[in-house]
């Protein structure tokens, strides 16, 4: 469970960074941001329902 906590810290902060990089118009960064978003988001969510329902 220790994971999928870790993983979804990492989630906020990367939508957070995807704001950041929005406002200063770096799409690159956008883009890399937002991905890693979705990836770990996936990962942190499937971690908990495998945790619950596994």
């Amino acid at each position: 469970m220790f994971t999928a906590i870790l993983l979804l810290i990492v989630t906020i902060l990367c939508i957070f960074a995807v704001f950041r990089e929005l406002k200063t118009k770096n799409f690159f960064a956008v883009a890399f941001a937002g991905l890693s978003a979705l990836v770990f988001g996936w990962f942190s969510i499937m971690t908990i329902y495998a945790n619950l329902f596994g």
